[in-house]
Parts: C-alpha cells; sequence; structure tokens
C-alpha cells in the first residue's frame, strides 16, 4: 500500500525519546497498523469502524512523507534523482506481492463466481496489473447501470494505482522543480521552500478539485490520482519541514501527536458511508496523520508512540501491505468457496485467514524481492522482475478470460412467447371493451408465464443471450433522454408521430424508462407523440430525497421534477404514464411504500389529472434479488435457482396501498405482477426471452414482448379519463 523506509532496524533496541534524521522510525511503522487495521475492520463490517475507509488516507500521508524526503534529500545532495534505483525500489517492494495476490485472486474468481461476472472481474485484474484499475473503478461508479453490480476483488487496488501514478509523477515534479530554482538562482536548489510552495500549489488545486468532483462526480473524486494528490503532498509538506518539527519541545509535541492519532480514530469510529468523500472530510484524518508524522521524531516512544511503537503494532505494521492486499478478495470469495453465508463470524474468519495469508506472503514474496542482494544491486534487474510479475498477473487474468467460457444456454431452443392485441370473443355484459382488451392481454401474459415457471436449462436461443444482455439497454438509456445523477433538465425526447396532437408522456426513474420500447412501438402504431422524461433514482412524487451515490441531498432531482411537472402543464398531454423504482431505502431519506410514498403518490396522480391528463400509474415488477444474467450464468441447467418466490419478490400490501392512493387522485393502477409471477414463482425467462438484464430493469426484448398488454392498458385510461 505504502513505501517502507530503505533502512532496517538491525534488532530489537530500546525505544529512544528522539530518532536520528535518517533513522528507523518505529512510530510510523505502528501507524501502519492504524491504518489497516481500520481498512480491514470497516470492510469486515464490524460496529463501530462505518469510517475504517480513512485508513487509506493514512496510507497515502504517510507515502507523501516517506516519498518526498526521499527524492528531496538526494535531489538537494546531487542536484537530480536517480530514476533507475528510484523505480527499482518501488517496483521490487510493491509489485511482486500485488501480483501473487492478483493472480490467487483471478484462479479462485474462476472457481467460485459465475462465469459472467468473473469475466468482468477478470477485466478488473488486467487494468490493475496495469496500475490503471482506479480509473476503471471510477468509469463504473458513474455508470449507474453498473451502480449496483457487486464489488469486484480487486476494487481495493484502486489505491495501489493511485500510488503507483503518485511514483510516476512525484520525482518528476520535484526534478522538474529542482532544475527551475537552479535557472533562476544557483544553490538555492538545496533549499526545501522552493519545493513547498510547489507542493502548497499542487494541495492547493487538487483538493479544490476534491471538493467539487466529491459534490458533482463522487466516483472520480473518489478514486483519482488529480483528487487525491493533495493528501500525498500534505505527507510531502510534513516532510519539507521535518527540521521545524524538530524543533518543538517534548511536551506540545506530545499533545500534537496523541491529538493527532485521537484525530485518526475520531474519524475512523465518526464517519460512515454516507459522508461525502473525500470533499472536506478528508481533511481530518489527513491532518491527524501528518500531526503524529511531524510529532514523531520528537517524542519517539512516547506520547502516541507508547501506542504505535509497541512490538504488536509494529508486527502488525510489517505485515499491512499484505493484509491490505489480501484482506478484500478474502472477505468476498471465502463465504462463498466454503459455501457459508457471509455473516459477521464468516467475515471475522475471512480477516483471521488474510492475516495468515499476508504473513506467509511477507516472508515468501515481500522481503525476499525488497532484500535480494541481486536486485537491490541493480535497478535494471529489480524493474525486470517487476515487470515480469505484473505480465504474469495480466495474463493470468487474459488467459482465465479465455478459459471462462462465455455463458451461453444448453437447452432445447425454445418458443418465442406471444401476446396478441386481438379483441377478445366474448365480453361480459357489465365490461367495457377497454376493461375486455386489459382481461384478455393479461390472461395471455399469464399462460406464457405459467408454461415457463418450470423451465429448468437455458434455452440456446435466449433472447437476448446472457453476455450481451448486461448492455441490452433501450435507446433512451444512451442518448441523454433519461437524466443523469448530475443533470437537470430535459431535451426534446419526442419519438413516435412527433407532429401528432397526442401526446403520452412516459415519467419517473430509470424504470419508467425502461418501458420506452414497448410505448414506442405503440406510439408508431397508433400515431402518439411519445415523450420520454426520465431521471435516474429521481421519482416524480414530492418527496425530500438524498442520493447515496452523491453522498448528499439530491438537489438535481428537486429541480428536475419542477421542471418536468411544469413541462407537462405547459403541454397537456393526454395521458401521463408514471413508473418508478420501488427500490428505494432508508439511504434515500424514505423507503418505498413508507407512509410519505403513499401520501406523496396520491397527490401527484391529483396534480397530474388537474392539468387534463389522465394518469396511468405502473405497479412494481418483482425484485429477483441479484443480477438474473449473472446468476443464470452459474445455473444454465437450472433456471429455477434464479427465480425468486413470489412472495418474497413481490410486497402486495405495499401494491395495495399505491392502488388505493392512485384511485383517489383520480388516476388507473396497473398491477403488473401476474406479468412476471404464477402464484408461486417469478421465472427470470418467458418462452425464450429473458426477463431481466440485471437486478431490477426488464430487457427491451421483454418490455416489447409486453406491448400488446401496455396498449390496452392505455387504452383503458384514456377511455376513463
Amino acid at each position: 500500500m505504502t513505501v517502507r523506509q530503505e533502512a532496517v532496524a538491525s534488532g530489537p533496541r530500546r525505544v529512544e525519546r528522539r530518532t536520528s534524521r535518517k533513522g528507523f522510525r518505529p512510530d510510523i511503522e505502528g501507524l501502519r497498523a492504524v491504518a489497516v487495521i481500520a481498512v480491514v475492520l470497516y470492510h469486515a463490517g464490524i460496529p463501530g469502524f462505518g469510517g475504517g475507509f480513512i485508513g487509506v488516507d493514512v496510507f497515502f500521508v504517510i507515502s507523501g512523507f516517506l516519498i518526498t524526503g526521499l527524492l528531496w534529500r538526494e535531489v538537494a545532495t546531487t542536484n537530480t534523482v536517480a530514476l533507475g534505483r528510484f523505480y527499482g525500489a518501488r517496483a521490487r517492494r510493491l509489485l511482486p506481492a500485488a501480483a501473487t495476490v492478483g493472480i490467487a485472486t483471478a484462479l479462485v474468481v474462476a472457481v467460485v463466481l459465475p462465469p459472467l461476472q468473473a469475466r468482468s472481474v477478470f477485466l478488473d485484474g488486467i487494468a490493475c496489473a496495469l496500475y490503471a484499475g482506479n480509473y476503471r473503478f471510477a468509469m463504473h461508479g458513474t455508470d449507474y447501470l453498473a451502480s449496483d453490480l457487486p464489488p469486484s476483488p480487486f476494487q481495493h487496488y484502486w489505491s495501489l494505482g493511485v500510488e503507483e501514478q503518485f511514483y510516476l509523477v512525484w520525482p518528476v515534479l520535484i526534478i522538474g522543480t529542482a532544475w527551475l530554482v537552479h535557472r533562476l538562482r544557483a544553490g538555492a536548489a538545496a533549499r526545501a521552500t522552493p519545493y513547498a510552495v510547489v507542493l502548497v500549489l499542487v494541495a492547493a488545486a487538487s483538493l479544490a478539485a476534491a471538493v467539487l468532483w466529491t459534490r458533482t462526480s463522487p466516483a472520480w473524486a473518489f478514486f483519482s490520482l488529480p483528487t487525491r494528490a493533495w493528501e500525498l503532498a500534505a505527507g510531502g509538506l510534513v516532510a519539507l519541514s521535518i527540521h521545524q518539527w524538530r524543533r518543538l519541545p517534548l511536551l506540545p509535541a506530545t499533545i500534537v501527536g496523541w491529538g493527532g492519532l485521537a484525530l485518526i480514530v475520531l474519524t475512523c469510529t465518526q464517519l460512515g458511508p454516507r459522508t461525502p468523500y473525500p470533499g472536506t472530510a478528508a481533511l481530518l484524518p489527513v491532518l491527524g496523520t501528518a500531526l503524529v508524522i511531524g510529532a514523531g521524531p520528537v517524542t519517539g516512544g512516547l506520547g502516541a508512540g507508547r501506542v504505535l511503537c509497541r512490538p504488536a503494532m509494529r508486527a502488525i505494521g510489517r505485515v499491512s501491505y499484505s493484509w491490505y492486499l489480501w484482506h478484500w478478495p478474502v472477505l468476498l470469495l471465502m463465504p462463498p468457496l466454503l459455501g457459508e453465508p457471509a455473516g459477521l463470524p464468516a467475515r471475522l474468519s475471512a480477516t483471521a485467514v488474510s492475516g495468515g495469508l499476508a504473513v506467509i506472503t511477507l516472508h515468501l514474496v515481500e522481503n525476499p524481492g525488497r532484500f535480494a542482494a541481486a536486485l537491490r544491486r541493480s535497478a535494471k534487474a529489480s524493474l525486470t522482475v517487476a515487470a515480469a510479475a505484473s505480465a504474469a498477473a495480466a495474463c493470468a487474468c487474459m488467459l482465465l478470460l479465455n478459459v471462462v467460457p462465455v455463458p451461453v444456454g444448453h437447452g432445447a431452443a425454445a418458443p418465442r412467447a406471444n401476446i396478441v392485441a386481438v379483441p377478445p370473443t366474448t365480453i361480459a355484459p357489465a365490461m367495457s371493451p377497454e376493461e375486455a382488451a386489459v382481461q384478455h392481454a393479461f390472461a395471455q401474459a399469464r399462460d406464457a408465464v405459467a408454461a415457463s415457471a418450470g423451465l429448468r436449462a437455458v434455452a440456446s436461443n435466449l433472447d437476448p443471450p446472457l453476455a450481451k444482455a448486461p448492455a441490452d439497454k433501450a435507446a433512451v438509456f444512451v442518448n441523454g433522454c433519461v437524466r443523469s445523477w448530475r443533470e437537470i433538465g430535459q431535451g426534446e425526447c419526442a419519438t413516435g408521430d412527433i407532429a401528432s396532437p397526442t401526446t403520452v408522456a412516459l415519467v419517473g426513474d430509470s424504470h419508467a424508462a425502461m418501458w420506452n420500447p414497448a410505448f414506442q412501438h405503440l406510439a408508431e402504431q397508433r400515431h402518439w407523440r411519445l415523450e420520454t422524461l426520465a431521471k435516474v433514482t429521481c421519482p416524480l412524487q414530492d418527496l425530500h430525497i438524498t442520493s447515496p451515490y452523491l453522498g448528499r441531498e439530491y438537489t438535481e432531482c428537486e429541480q428536475w421534477r419542477a421542471q418536468i411537472v411544469n413541462r407537462l402543464k405547459a403541454e397537456h398531454p393526454r395521458l401521463v404514464v408514471l413508473d418508478m423504482s420501488r427500490r428505494y431505502g432508508a439511504d434515500f431519506g424514505f423507503t418505498s411504500y413508507d407512509p410519505a410514498w403513499i401520501d406523496t403518490l396520491g397527490r401527484t396522480v391529483a396534480q397530474l389529472r388537474s392539468i387534463g391528463a389522465a394518469v396511468l400509474v405502473l405497479g412494481p415488477v418483482p425484485d429477483p434479488g441479484s443480477s438474473v444474467p449473472t446468476c443464470l450464468s452459474g445455473h444454465v441447467d437450472d433456471a429455477t435457482a434464479c427465480a425468486p418466490a413470489r412472495p418474497v419478490a413481490v410486497d402486495d400490501g405495499g401494491v395495495s396501498a399505491e392502488r388505493a392512493a392512485t384511485t383517489a387522485g383520480g388516476g388507473h393502477y396497473a398491477d403488473l405482477t401476474d406479468l412476471f409471477c404464477t402464484a408461486d414463482r417469478c421465472p427470470v425467462i418467458v418462452g425464450n426471452t429473458l426477463v431481466f438484464r440485471d437486478d431490477n430493469h426488464v430487457t427491451t426484448e421483454y418490455a416489447q414482448l409486453l406491448t400488446p398488454v401496455f396498449g390496452a392498458l392505455a387504452d383503458r385510461a384514456l377511455a376513463g379519463g
């Protein structure tokens, strides 16, 4: 995770109050222990460590301190940096262990995870082996359609990417500063001040970007070097000012050290997953770490060193890098490998196992690579060995990507389910033609679902195929009609007969947009002007909302709602079709089906009715509980393993409450449950059509299959006003 000092203690010795300028810092080794314990306990879900992710920030400050100090001392002495020796030392320190854990992780992934998920993880592994994993994860974090995927066993490698990019940039920055200072004023290159000025400028720009991006693009703020560089620069500023720190009297230095350690512990226990991060919140652990490091040369084994310099803490600090590498994949992969649930006992066991693997890796991989005499003598040999290790990890992932097959169904080809829009032959005397058409369409859908409920082998002609299902998105998801988290307003997203006087508006979050293929087909058939107005995780109801993705109040949603309502008032659509996900949890500030949800739904329907539109509210789709394509890729011979039980997948009480609120507001409510479920189970394949493309959105093919049903529902709503 971080770079350690090249000097190593020669053996047990009494802890001195003061350390020599170039001496080993046992307190920093103990500080690494604090950092890795925080991260491991956070990922293990141990109560009280909700902010343990700040351990990575502690590592960054330590790295900034050690690397800046090393580079500055060399450039001040020689006016340059021996880049080969520098990169060779970093490479043999970090890359062999990272490659070893990466290869082991990829092999276990190939055995444990479903093929579709495993193939994605192999791509993560390749990116991490090429030191670009942090940017791959940043891109995934900004993709709403990928945001609910299970975490990658390689995800913690993002911080290694940041550090490795830091090692590439920082020497160039130091050398460039030395060259510029030497040109402007001979002899000034040995002074710390010019370098401190440069680091202050870097830190200021980086911190400003971190604060801004935490609000506008949190994934990029979290994962990228530009928004983390200020933390590394903070450590560098401590290194450049270490002579001033040494002048502190013992008592103030002791207070500063304890205060810094307390600040680290406080942020570890008081921050949480909902804290916008890094933003300004990262100032606290960064400041705390800087204070501990700055006070250390004065207090030594006293002050905070009484804790940090203990043998147990130093022992953990020595294995911190390997433990960091092992803990996350073991936490994710050991429970499924052993067939156990991932409860607290399993997580604690995984934490202990990863610690044991870390000790083994330290002695068999880290130390041999780091201290081998042949490698220490030759920068070229160090870089060659490290590059070979990274190449081996990348090649292992590429090989497994070819070994683990693209998942396909092996069952017999299945006929496509068929629902046709034909009027029923007989109509009950008390039933309107529109209601009869709805009943007839639903009956066809129920028959198709029932015929598929017992399907076991995934059909060879599955549509879409499992490998293509995750990318099976309607056009509105990629052409800007579905607004992302930070976007407001809505462009012209009309399809069908653009000149038609009959406007139908499909409004809501991504669950409204997923029905666009069906309504677009209807618009073309019936010469409607269809407008799709949608924004991710933003139901139209007037609910105060926070965004767990942005980590703050979701002001963009509230602005978008107001704009859409005003637009509907101006355009006077004949029909508004309203839909939204029912997966909103307390982290949004409300939950689906809670009293506020039901109340605002009724008021929203009434508001839309007041502008003269008929209103059709679509009920929820069943919750499959996990990514359906991923699940099926691991159960191609038993699709029923991925089909949730109806009582688990559908909240009948919530549906009833929504129906009552919609009816009271003057709208029409369509319970869609029978389009997906029998009385007992909700099959995820109907005929040869895959129902879900992920863990909650239907495929475009299934939406199109249900086109006649939605046509009948729309006709009934329009006839009823």
